[in-house]
């Protein structure tokens, strides 16, 4: 979008870089050694010139090759399909790994786990190296190869990371996979990248209760035969009886004959991993990310937005099988940080659990997802703890805040001193498109701008950049952590990014671009209503929502109107059922964004509907709603049933409420 303002100013700025967050910033050092004073300027010459930026990046944050390149980018191939550092021999091993081991700091911890019962350990970077080494040569002699697949089926605990990395070093194909799906999920997985071997845990705990992985590993394996052998992670003392002779091994009997001097040197777009996302039709996608690619993405953002150096301690919930758990592993260790990886969720066994996990850390960078800052909020009624003095910045990603629960983490919680690094991307760009920055104003849950090396641009309906309303968030260039495409499946990786508007990447959420430099999204554009003529983002309204008294959680939806084309509904958990006051809750949302904006129906629900990562499935909720096909649910924490949706055709004897009703539903799929 040249010629507007790409990024925030400092008029209304609710947070400014201190002198000490500047002078620690290696971006800005970087910066200076390139002779831009500004990151607007260097922004610019990063999507004009990636020829000289992406080397001078993979230089900076130390980045190397172990032969040297010949060509920075081929597209030969087509745009859509871009190699990276062409002639190269490459692996994240030795960058993520094996200079850390050798390092003045190579007794640090590298991975520190806590467990959703209190368990806690850690392992250092020296550490680290011994066990990707151990694990690496075991998978060898277990006839795991380079471009085989193998299944990581685990919780968040350190052996995730040591098997990821294992993979790397072979060149084989880490397959995360989600740690809360069932045996068909992990099947159709397994079978869709032929995967040979599988490593799982005997079980897991969720808020106490046991969750018996192996089992349904087991159960997913009668499905997928190809895989030869499965290596099973103890989550306490082993379970003999839960093998299978001939083909399960305990982590523990890892033990290979010989070992191996060094890593696989690979081709730097050797596939690293394919992460899988679920849809409500068809086939999973599985996403194919490189080695150089996916390095250099995850460094980038966390190097330059988070300012992430050897001395940061980043603390984070975050499930293997979502994209944030990987960029952790690579992007945290590359830079030698120090991450923390957790089991379970953030409010159990009490609300503050993980403040207490950032106190025992020593955390400087605490992640913490939207959902999470709203459910702390509610349980403890504005508590505000006493955070460690080491804790330099938040930074959360996932979904859309609203203004109620960003005041609270910024203001009480961390009391207008630490910024909040909102950060927003995909599993497909392999990290973020926009961020917050560590040197930038920041101004409430809007973004900075967008990360170095992406070419960003808000698109109206016929594909022009605007400024001031909202489009469709699109990418106007490639970048190395760009997707190589979906596994075996390039047609629809084409037909699904790169077929609305001829040459842009369409990132499927709704963005907007205010003219001071702020960006917001207002969510995934097939949740986007269009209410009255205009576009809108459910986030919107849901902060508005959000922000009436006796609100805990809430949704909308736009759902079809004969008259108007569609109309929005809200489904609203309230704190206090009989203390709710539905008129003023229609008031405040017509204070906040406007009459046209009040939802036709209210309906109060005991729960709505997440992801196991704490995400609302408004499509879901809206099939419920409506009574169609639910589609996906492998993703659905059960915890938070589908049911708690009220059907329409049993809220109304003609199938559909008239405009301005008002349901009231007590919980149970009925309105009162």
């Amino acid at each position: 979008m040249r010629g507007s303002n790409l990024f925030a100013t400092a008029d209304g700025a609710t947070w400014l870089p201190s002198q000490k967050d500047l002078e620690r910033s290696r971006l800005r050092a970087a910066m200076e050694s390139w002779g831009y004073d500004d990151v607007a300027a260097l922004h610019q010459a990063s999507v004009d010139d990636p020829q000289w930026f992406w080397p001078a990046v993979a230089a900076d944050l130390g980045i190397e090759f172990s032969s040297p390149f010949h060509m920075v980018r081929d597209d030969s191939a087509g745009p859509e399909f871009p190699r990276w550092f062409v002639g190269a021999t490459f692996n994240i091993v030795d960058s993520c790994v094996e200079r850390h081991a050798i390092a003045s700091y190579a007794d640090k911890p590298a991975v520190c786990f806590e467990g959703d019962a209190g368990q806690y350990r850690e392992i250092s970077h020296r550490m680290l190296a011994a066990e990707v080494h151990r694990v690496a040569d075991a998978f060898a002699e277990l006839g795991v190869r380079k471009g085989d697949c193998v299944g990581l089926f685990l919780p968040a605990v350190p052996e995730a990371a040591v098997a990821f990395l294992a993979c790397a070093r072979l060149g084989a194909i880490a397959v995360p996979m989600f740690s809360g799906y069932g045996a068909g999920p992990v099947a159709d997985r397994l079978n869709d990248c032929a995967a040979v071997l599988l490593v799982t845990a005997d079980h897991t705990t969720r808020r106490g209760r046991p969750v018996e992985m192996k089992a349904i590993a087991d159960e997913a394996l009668l499905r997928a035969p190809g895989v030869r052998t499965v290596v099973v992670v103890p989550a306490g003392e082993p379970r003999s009886d839960a093998m299978v002779a001939g083909r399960d091994l305990w982590w523990g009997e890892l033990q290979p004959l010989q070992r191996s001097a060094a890593a696989e040197r690979l081709d730097p777009n050797h596939p690293l991993m394919i992460m899988y996302t679920s849809g409500t039709t068809g086939r999973p996608k599985g996403i194919v990310h490189s080695h150089v690619g996916y390095l250099l993405k995850a460094a980038l953002d966390f190097g330059y937005a988070f300012d992430l150096q050897t001395d940061d301690v980043l603390s984070w919930i975050a499930d293997l099988g979502w994209n944030l758990a990987p960029l952790m592993i690579v992007g945290g260790l590359h830079l030698g940080s120090t991450i923390v990886l957790i089991e379970g969720v953030p409010d159990y066994p009490t609300p503050d659990r993980i403040w207490e996990i950032a106190r025992r850390r020593n955390a400087t960078v605490q992640g913490l997802a939207p959902t999470a800052a709203r459910i702390l909020q509610t349980q403890t009624e504005g508590f505000q703890p006493g955070l460690p003095l080491s804790l330099r910045a938040f930074v959360s990603t996932g979904e859309a805040w609203d203004s109620t629960s960003w005041t609270w983490l910024f203001a009480t919680v961390g009391q207008r001193r630490l910024p909040i690094l909102n950060y927003t991307g995909g599993t497909e760009v392999g990290g973020g498109i926009l961020s917050g920055y560590t040197i930038l104003p920041h101004r409430g849950p809007s973004f900075c701008g967008p990360l170095l090396g992406m070419d960003v641009a808000v698109l109206d309906p016929t594909g022009d950049p605007t400024v001031g309303g909202p489009g469709e968030l699109a990418l106007l260039n490639t970048w190395p952590g760009i997707a190589l495409g979906f596994w075996h499946d390039d047609e629809r990786f084409l037909s699904t990014y790169w077929r609305q508007f001829p040459g842009t990447w369409v990132h499927g959420d709704l963005a907007q671009l205010s003219p001071d430099g702020y960006w917001d999204i207002l969510g995934r554009s097939d949740d986007t209503m269009k209410i009255a003529g205009r576009r809108v983002g459910p986030g919107e309204v849901e902060s508005a929502l959000l922000a009436a008294p006796g609100v805990k959680d809430a949704a909308v939806v736009g759902v079809p109107d004969d008259v108007r084309g569609q109309r929005i509904v809200a489904f609203l958990v309230p704190k206090d059922l009989a203390a709710l006051e539905l008129k003023v809750v229609e008031e405040q949302v017509a204070q906040r964004i406007g009459r046209s904006l009040v939802p036709s129906a209210l309906h109060l629900v005991s729960g709505l509907p997440k992801t196991k990562n704490g995400k609302t499935m408004r499509r879901t909720i809206r099939a419920r709603y409506l009574g169609e096909a639910l589609g996906d649910l492998t993703a659905l924490d059960a915890a938070t049933p589908v049911e708690q949706i009220p059907v329409l055709t049993e809220l109304s004897a003609t199938g559909r409420p008239s405009s301005g009703v008002t349901g009231k539903s007590d919980g149970y799929g009925r309105t009162t």
